[in-house]
């Protein structure tokens, strides 16, 4: 059944929860309710100039059912800006640090989406099957509750799914032993960095014509530009017959002004293509003129309003009352002044009213939008009806508009995509570079070039992939050889014979899991001792004659290498056997006796040289993607390998 709830999840919403660690018991209601506003009024500083793709960050208190208990929670659909999930990620540990008394839960479409950032550091215990009611924000950091091992008796065993109880139960006994270690909560960190200062790094600001009546609505509510990109963006045929004549956004009203968009919304908007109708009344100058993007900006959001509009009708007076009527108002207006939101501004002065039009704004969005049904689209009517559109002002607001934002972060080239990826790799990056990167730096004046370019050795190359071929892997993919963990990578021989002898049809050895061997793995360290008495019996064994199993075994393996001899003959006459290079040993004699060259079918197979023919594939791959991403870079990116362009395009 939860496996079908997950299923259900919309793709691009995420959801979260917060509990009490405390067991609240029959007082839960006094205990969270008002908790409600007192969190939303610690998060508004940092949200409150935030603009929500889709959907703003809400809360609202759930009561107690199906095996959950009461808690606070939300959803928000964040549409095709994938970082208001993780903004969302950062209000989540500041109300859990400011609340020590709440953990957090979060997942979307995915699940534990936490974990999927922090899979690299992840113990190989955890899966999407394991990790279920295990993972929380606590106190501002992330913990993940633990299974009982023979090192540690506190925690949930891996086949049992706790319930919500009883895993807050755990996190408020034991918060040490399940927080999350220290290269998991860094991974975590790293992307969360530079919150909340990115929410004014991530908004762009651009001059636009618009119509008046749109200009004087983003004065008062900026956070509607986000659902007239949207409209236009995802418009149809059906839309666009609304704008073949505005009635609401007149285009003979247009004047300059500076609009306020997230960098998401900003790409949806200035990366289509769209000629208005000629009916419309909108016009554009020619593209040498330097008001050109203003115009085709404002253009495209004059769309995008009316389309928002098309879709209403005006809402009736006593649907629109005030957010004061609201119940919560008065409390939420209480927790801001505890907070310090007003800053010792004096009501009633200029100050004080933006900030307290910020604040009902905020209201709307995260508190009343759920008791309310008014869409985006009767808003604006609504806003129409009640905003003064002062023309005059509007006209002389047009010379003083700050400057635009620069929009050249738009163009990406291949050299900032390869800085973002090993930003975006991070650890992972620098662990596969390390040994590249070690010997340039202690170095100095030329030898640094020399050692940099040792750093291209070709037989690294062939020995990561040699590494990477005899890596043991499962029904859930190889597990590279390198890897954000300090442990080297280990080879089994005794597991490798057992293999060998169930696919050389040995009867009596059981069947050979590759999940046994991740359960090995995972217990090798709690088991040193057993695996020392267990490999002083096999010595003792290897001692006696080989058994009947073992005859059996060597026969078969006699028999496949003489079919392997068959092949190799027949594919040395064919162009696949002469694609490979080959180590001729006999190199000196061939040449002296070229002329005398015996017949194919008795010609000596000469042993492939797997290195050369390995690097030669390689690089032919690397040379045909032409700069691009393709299979062979992506391979040599996984295994920390970071070849140098091809200079020689012969």
């Amino acid at each position: 059944m939860d496996e079908l709830q997950r299923r259900m999840v919309q793709e691009d919403a995420v959801h979260y929860k917060l509990f009490r660690t405390h067991p609240a018991g029959s007082t839960a209601d006094e205990h969270l309710f008002p908790l409600v506003e007192e969190i939303l009024a610690k998060v508004a500083p940092l949200s409150m100039q935030y603009i929500w793709q889709n959907q703003p960050f809400n809360l609202k208190y759930h009561p107690e059912e199906g095996g959950v208990p009461a808690h606070i929670g939300g959803s928000t659909q964040f549409g095709d800006n994938v970082e208001d999930e993780w903004f969302i990620v950062y209000l989540l540990k500041q109300i859990t640090k400011a609340f020590p008394a709440l953990a957090a839960s979060v997942e979307d479409s995915d699940g534990e989406f936490l974990l999927i950032e922090v899979a690299d550091y992840l113990p190989k215990w955890i899966n999407p099957d394991t990790s279920q009611n295990r993972v929380f924000l606590y106190r501002g950091a992330l913990h993940i509750l633990p299974y009982p091992s023979r090192s540690s008796p506190i925690g949930i065993p891996k086949d049992v799914v706790p319930t919500v109880p009883q895993a807050l139960a755990l996190l408020l006994k034991q918060p040490e032993a399940c927080r999350a270690n220290d290269r998991i909560s860094s991974a975590l960190d790293k992307r969360l960095d530079g919150y909340p200062e990115k929410v004014e790094a991530s908004l762009h600001r651009a001059h636009c014509f618009i119509p008046a009546g749109a200009a004087a609505i983003l004065a008062q509510r900026p956070d509607l530009v986000a659902p007239a990109v949207s409209a236009f963006y995802l418009r149809d045929p059906v839309d666009l017959q609304a704008c073949r004549n505005f009635r609401n956004f007149p285009p003979d009203s247009r004047v300059l002004t500076s609009v306020t968009l997230t960098r998401c919304l900003y790409a949806q908007l200035q990366q289509q293509h769209f000629i208005p109708d000629r009916r419309s009344g909108f016009t554009l100058p020619a593209r040498s003129h330097p008001h050109y993007k203003a115009h085709e900006l404002g253009m495209k959001l004059a769309h995008g309003f009316e389309i928002l509009c098309s879709k209403c009708r005006l809402p009736a007076p006593e649907d629109t009352d005030s957010v004061s009527c609201n119940p919560q108002w008065k409390g939420f207006m209480q927790s801001l002044k505890r907070n310090g939101y007003f800053r010792g501004e004096m009501e009633g002065s200029a100050r004080y009213k933006d900030l307290m039009k910020s604040a009902e704004n905020f209201f709307r969005q995260s508190v009343a939008s759920k008791s309310s049904d008014m869409s985006p689209g009767e808003e604006l009517l609504q806003l129409l009806r009640t905003c003064p559109i002062n023309m005059e002002e509007l006209r002389r607001q047009e010379s003083q508009l700050p400057p635009e934002d620069s929009d050249s972060w738009l163009d990406v080239t291949a050299q900032d995509l390869e800085r973002m990826l090993e930003e975006r790799g991070g650890v992972r990056a620098d662990a596969g570079t390390a040994d590249r990167a070690r010997p340039v730096a202690e170095t100095e004046g030329g030898e640094e070039k020399e050692e940099e370019e040792a750093g291209y050795s070709l037989v690294a190359v062939s020995q990561r992939m040699k590494s990477f071929l005899n890596a043991v892997s499962s029904h859930e993919g190889a597990e590279l050889p390198w890897s954000s963990s300090s442990q080297p990578f280990s080879f089994d021989p005794d597991s490798l014979t057992s293999a060998l002898d169930q696919l050389l049809g040995s009867k009596d050895q059981e069947e050979l899991d590759s999940d046994d061997l991740d359960d090995e793995d995972e217990e090798e360290e709690e088991e040193d001792d057993d695996d020392d008495d267990d490999e002083d019996e096999e010595e003792e064994k290897e001692v006696g004659p080989p058994g009947p199993a073992e005859m059996n075994g060597m026969e078969a393996l006699d028999t496949l290498r003489d079919y392997m001899d068959q092949m190799d003959q027949e594919l040395m006459s064919t162009h696949i056997g002469q694609s490979f290079s080959q180590t001729n040993l006999n190199k000196t004699t061939s040449d002296k006796t070229s002329a005398q060259a015996p017949p194919k079918d008795t010609e000596e197979i000469q042993p492939l040289d797997l290195d050369l023919n390995l690097v030669t594939n390689l690089l032919e791959s690397l040379s045909c993607q032409a700069g691009l991403a393709g299979p062979a870079s992506n391979l040599l990116q996984s295994l920390g390998l970071h070849l140098p362009p091809n200079s020689d395009r012969s």
